[in-house]
C-alpha cells in the first residue's frame, strides 16, 4: 500500500471519528430533561454553532407581559451554558411537584427541544413538558389503575347548524357495565377547544387517580368545543389545518350558551346517564368559566354544581344575546330554585381577580351560597389542573 493510499485512508478514519464524535452529542443522543433524584431538572441543546441559549418556561419566576388581556404572568428565562462539545446545558434547583412546560429560545428564536418528543398545544403554541412527580402531581401522571376511555364523537347541533366534534371521558368499566353514571360538563377558555382539557387538563389521568382512590364518583366527563364557527380543533374539524387564534367571532356572544342544550340533547341520548339535575355538573376555566356561568343561569333546574375557575367575568361589547338579558333576574331565580354547589376559585395575581371579587360582592349581597378558592399564582394551566383536582371530588356526593 502506497503513502498516498494510506493518506487518504487516515483522513477517511478520521473523519469517520470526527462524524462519529459529533453524533454522540446530537439531539437524539442527548438526555433533556434529565430528571435528577432530588428533582432537580438538568436541560441540554446541541446547538454549536449558536451564540446563546435560553430556556424558558414556567418552573421560572414570572415575569409581566403584555398580551390581547392586558398584562398577565408569564414565565421567565434562564441562560444555558455551552462545553467544548457545543452542548448548552442548565441544571435548574429541586422543583416542586407539577407538570411543567418550556421551550428553548436559540439566538432570539422560540423552538422546541428536539430531544423530547412530548408537547401539548395551547392555542397556537407548542411547548414540552415533563412532570416532577409527588403530591398533587401524581394525579396528572398514568399510573396502574384501571383505565377510563376517551373518545372523539360527532354531535347534530340544530342550534348551531352544523355537526360539531367533542371528547367525552367515560370512566373504568363503563363499557362493560349497565349502571347510569352522572355528567360534568368541562369547558375550556378563549383558544381552546375540544382537545384543551383532555390534552392541556390532563383531564383523564386526573378522573382515573381519582375515582381508583376513591375520592371521586365515576362520572362521565363531556368536553365540548366552545368556538361556535367551528364543528372541530383546527386540523381536525372541516376546516382542516390553520393556525389557532386566541378569541374568534362569536365566542362570548351567547349564541353558545343558547345552543348548550343540543350536547345535553346528544349526552343523554347516547349515554347511559343519570338524566337530571341532581346528577349534572357543569364547570369551566377562563370563557369556560363565562360560560357555566351564563349556561346554569340561562338553563334553570338543569344544573346541581357549578364551578367557576378563573372565570372571565367582564363586561363585553358583543354580549347582547337574549343569554344576557335579565341577568340579576335570573341568577336569584337559579339560586331560588337551588343547587348543591357554587363554587368559585381564582389565583391572586390572576389578572381577572378584581372582576372576580366584585362578583363574589355581588353574591355576598343577594345572600346567594358559594364557596370561594384563593390559590397562588395567575391565570395558568397550574391552576386550573389543581381546581379541577379539588372540583371533581365534591360532584354528586
Amino acid at each position: 500500500m502506497n503513502k498516498q493510499i494510506l493518506l487518504i485512508l487516515s483522513a477517511f478514519l478520521l473523519a469517520v471519528s470526527a462524524h462519529a464524535q459529533e453524533a454522540l452529542f446530537r439531539a437524539q443522543n442527548i438526555i433533556s430533561p434529565e430528571i435528577h433524584e432530588d428533582n432537580s431538572v438538568t436541560f441540554r441543546l446541541f446547538a454549536p454553532n449558536a451564540k446563546s441559549v435560553q430556556v424558558t418556561g414556567d418552573f421560572l419566576p414570572t415575569v409581566k407581559m403584555d398580551t390581547p388581556m392586558g398584562q398577565m404572568d408569564g414565565p421567565g428565562k434562564a441562560e444555558l451554558t455551552k462545553d467544548e462539545n457545543g452542548v448548552w446545558s442548565l441544571k435548574t434547583h429541586t422543583l416542586g411537584p407539577e407538570l411543567y412546560n418550556y421551550s428553548f429560545i436559540i439566538d432570539g428564536f422560540n423552538t422546541t427541544d428536539p430531544s423530547n418528543p412530548f408537547l401539548i398545544r395551547d392555542v397556537a403554541s407548542a411547548t414540552n413538558i415533563f412532570i416532577i412527580g409527588g403530591g398533587h402531581a401524581d394525579l396528572f401522571k398514568t399510573n396502574d389503575i384501571a383505565h377510563g376511555s376517551v373518545t372523539r364523537r360527532w354531535y347534530d347541533s340544530p342550534g348551531l347548524g352544523m355537526d360539531r366534534r367533542i371528547t367525552i371521558y367515560t370512566p373504568p368499566g363503563y363499557e362493560k357495565s349497565t349502571e347510569t353514571y352522572p355528567v360534568l360538563y368541562l369547558l375550556h377558555g378563549a383558544g381552546g377547544d375540544e382537545e384543551a382539557w383532555i390534552n392541556l387538563g390532563r383531564t383523564a389521568q386526573i378522573m382515573d387517580n381519582l375515582i381508583a382512590q376513591g375520592k371521586a364518583k365515576p362520572m362521565i366527563v363531556v368536553m365540548p368545543n366552545g368556538n361556535v364557527i367551528q364543528d372541530g380543533a383546527p386540523g381536525e374539524g372541516s376546516k382542516n389545518f390553520y393556525k389557532p387564534q386566541f378569541m374568534i367571532p362569536k365566542t362570548m356572544d351567547g349564541t353558545y350558551e343558547g345552543a348548550f342544550s343540543d350536547i345535553i340533547k346528544f349526552v343523554e341520548s347516547n349515554y347511559r346517564v343519570k338524566a337530571d339535575k341532581a346528577n349534572r355538573a357543569i364547570a369551566g376555566l377562563s370563557m369556560g368559566g363565562y360560560h357555566t356561568l351564563h349556561i346554569s343561569r340561562y338553563h334553570p333546574n338543569t344544573f346541581d354544581y357549578m364551578g367557576l375557575f378563573s372565570a372571565a367575568i367582564m363586561p363585553r361589547e358583543d354580549a347582547t344575546g337574549k343569554v344576557y338579558s335579565n341577568f340579576d333576574e335570573t341568577l336569584k331565580a337559579q339560586m331560588d330554585n337551588g343547587y348543591k354547589l357554587y363554587w368559585i376559585a381564582i389565583g391572586k395575581t390572576d389578572f381577572l381577580y378584581k372582576a372576580n371579587q366584585e362578583y363574589l360582592e355581588k353574591l355576598k349581597g343577594m345572600n346567594m351560597p358559594h364557596e370561594y378558592v384563593e390559590s397562588e399564582g395567575g391565570h395558568t394551566w397550574r391552576n386550573w389542573r389543581v381546581y379541577l383536582t379539588q372540583f371533581a371530588p365534591r360532584l354528586f356526593q
